[in-house]
Order: structure tokens, then C-alpha cells, then sequence
């Protein structure tokens, strides 16, 4: 009897959407699973040599957790919902019993690099910045990086860039692109006299960026990207790492699930809110991260924005980036703020 139909757009999986299940269809059809249209779909047990080395880093534990919400905690696995991923993993899995079954992660998913990150980002900050002495695996980290890289496509290619105004007229387009050496303060991603680009995928997100006060002006200039490009898209690692592109054996899995907090915190270092006084210090950590990705051949970063909706990319290479013909200029009308009392 055959199985339940999936398609790629069932999962939130890179390796499932774009290499494995369109290698392994038979039939374009629309999904009866998700319900996208015209897919390349795949019988569910067709993917069942896949999802046993993947369940496989899961061992039966009384006071753990279902293995559906495991893979979705874990890998962010499922674009359909919760009771549609569990009925598509017992038909993966062929097995009703051992999705039933509370599961916890093996021993050998645990991971020291958080801890490692940690201790480095305190020598970084305070001890010794230019020859730390932690014991940091660098040749792990360019590994990760690696299943983090994203080309720039045609529908990446346009991007914005803001500058409060300071001067009497509007800023020009050759003045919008990132600071002379000289000039060029310790930012987010860069140290101190080395420029990059730090680009906005909307309008929005760009004015965000630059923190304007109510009636201030700003300068926004468009920038289109060199197509092809490699970036680094530390934004959601959960999503972006597929497990399925580790396929070897089951300890490369395991070894990626202990890695994943990890990548987030990097994430979180290039996202997190940074008061103006303490910038000096506390970029310290996300520059140093930035400039390995560098050192890796990567053209660049892509992190969240901290301030608004939309993402962020740390361009190296400002020459990568074509500035428009036209700068828009705009008046700051409000500026939203939210807070939360401390806790006691």
C-alpha cells in the first residue's frame, strides 16, 4: 500500500527541498500533504534511510519528549503543522509505536564550543585581543560556516543603505558608501579603520539601523549587490543547517546537534542590542567573528536586525555594492520603544 505523498515545502529543510526529494521524485503533482501546488513529490518512505541516521542520535528516555517535537525544536524540520508532522514521520519511519515513544538526545550530542565561545569572548573583551589563549577550535568553526553559506541570487541583489543627515543639503551617492579608512569606527561586524558596508534588505530596516531621533533627516541610497556572492546567513542556524547534508553516519549528526546552540549565539552576538558607551568592548566578540567569516573567503555577513523587521548584511568589500543614481531623503516621523521592567 503505498505511503503518504510529501513534497519539499513540507519541510523546512534544505537539503530535503532542494537535493534529496527532487532526486528521488517520480511524479509532479500538487502536495496532498502541505498542499502546494505543482511539486515534485515523494512517497514518505522513500525518505526513510534519511530520517534513521537523523532519529537515530534520539534514545529512549521516560522524561524526555516526543520525537516529532524534537525535530522540530532542534532542526525547525516541519513547515505544516505539529499532528501533519507527526502522521508524515509514522509513515517516514513506517513505526507508529516509536514516534509514541518519549525521547531524549544522546550523549553524543553534547558540545564544549559553547562553553569554548564563552570563555574566548571574555579573553577577547578583557584579557587579550589579539593572541587569545583559549582553546578555541577555529578549524571546527570554518566547518560550520560552511553549511551556514548562501550565493546572492537575482532576488537578493538590492539592497539600501542610511546616513543621517548632518550637512545643509542631502548626502550624494558617492557619499553614501561605507567611510574612508580613516574614518571608519569600530562597528557591529568591523574594527576600527576597517570599512565594510553595512546594508539593510528595506528601506525600513536601514533607516532603523542608524537609531534616528523624531524630526531628524535621513538619506537612504539603494545598492545592488554583485550577483553570486558568497555570505554567511547566521540568522536562524536551526533552519539553515540541514541534517540531511551530513549524512555519513550518525555521529556527524549528533556532533551538528550539539553545535547548533553555538551558531545561534554567534547569531545572537551580531544581533543583540549594544549600549553606544560600551560598543568599544562589546562589538569586540561579533568583530572577531566577522573577520574569521572574512578570513574563510566569504564576501560577507547576513544577521537580524536588532531594531526592526528585515535583515542585515556586513559587506568586506564595499567594491562588491553599486550605489544607485538617486538618494531618497526622509523625515523621521516616530520612533516606537518598548520596555520591560527588570526583574528583582
Amino acid at each position: 500500500m503505498p505511503s503518504m505523498l510529501c513534497c519539499g515545502k513540507c519541510f523546512n529543510d534544505r537539503g530535503l527541498e532542494r537535493q534529496i526529494i527532487p532526486v528521488a521524485s517520480t511524479v509532479t503533482r500538487d502536495c496532498p500533504t502541505c498542499g502546494s501546488e505543482n511539486r515534485q513529490c515523494v512517497e514518505a518512505i522513500d525518505l526513510n534511510d534519511y530520517f534513521e541516521l537523523l532519529c537515530g542520535i534520539y534514545v529512549p528516555d521516560d522524561d524526555g519528549k516526543l520525537l516529532v517535537d524534537w525535530l522540530i525544536e532542534d532542526w525547525g524540520l516541519f513547515s505544516i503543522s505539529r499532528d501533519k508532522a507527526n502522521l508524515l514521520l509514522v509513515e517516514i519511519l513506517d513505526d507508529g509505536n516509536r514516534v509514541r515513544e518519549p525521547v531524549t538526545p544522546s550523549e553524543r550530542c553534547k558540545s564544549q564550543r559553547l562553553n569554548s565561545w564563552e570563555e574566548l569572548r571574555t579573553e577577547l573583551r578583557y584579557r587579550n585581543r589579539f593572541f587569545p589563549e583559549t582553546n578555541f577550535e577555529l578549524e571546527r568553526l570554518a566547518e560550520l560556516l560552511d553549511h551556514l553559506m548562501v550565493p546572492i541570487e537575482d532576488q537578493d541583489l538590492d539592497w539600501f543603505r542610511a546616513r543621517i543627515q548632518k550637512s545643509p543639503a542631502p548626502y550624494s551617492g558617492a557619499q553614501m558608501g561605507a567611510p574612508p579608512k580613516r574614518l571608519a569606527s569600530h562597528g557591529r561586524a568591523n574594527p576600527a579603520g576597517i570599512p565594510y558596508l553595512y546594508l539593510g534588505s528595506k528601506t525600513e530596516t536601514a533607516v532603523a539601523e542608524v537609531r534616528p531621533h523624531p524630526g531628524e533627516t535621513v538619506c537612504v541610497a539603494s545598492f545592488q549587490l554583485k550577483k553570486g556572492i558568497e555570505v554567511v546567513d547566521l540568522r536562524n542556524p536551526r533552519q539553515s543547517v540541514s541534517p540531511f547534508s551530513l549524512i555519513v553516519d550518525e555521529d556527524d549528526v549528533a556532533l551538528m546537534r550539539g553545535d547548533i546552540e553555538f551558531l545561534e549565539r554567534l547569531g545572537n552576538e551580531l544581533t543583540t542590542p549594544v549600549l553606544p558607551n560600551a560598543a568599544a568592548i562589546d562589538y569586540i566578540p561579533s568583530q572577531y567573528i566577522c573577520e574569521f567569516i572574512k578570513k574563510c573567503q566569504y564576501s560577507g555577513v547576513l544577521y537580524s536586525s536588532s531594531i526592526g523587521d528585515g535583515k542585515n548584511l556586513a559587506l568586506f568589500d564595499p567594491a562588491l555594492a553599486t550605489v544607485g543614481k538617486k538618494v531618497e531623503v526622509y523625515s523621521v516621523r516616530s520612533v516606537d520603544v518598548s520596555i520591560e521592567r527588570w526583574a528583582e
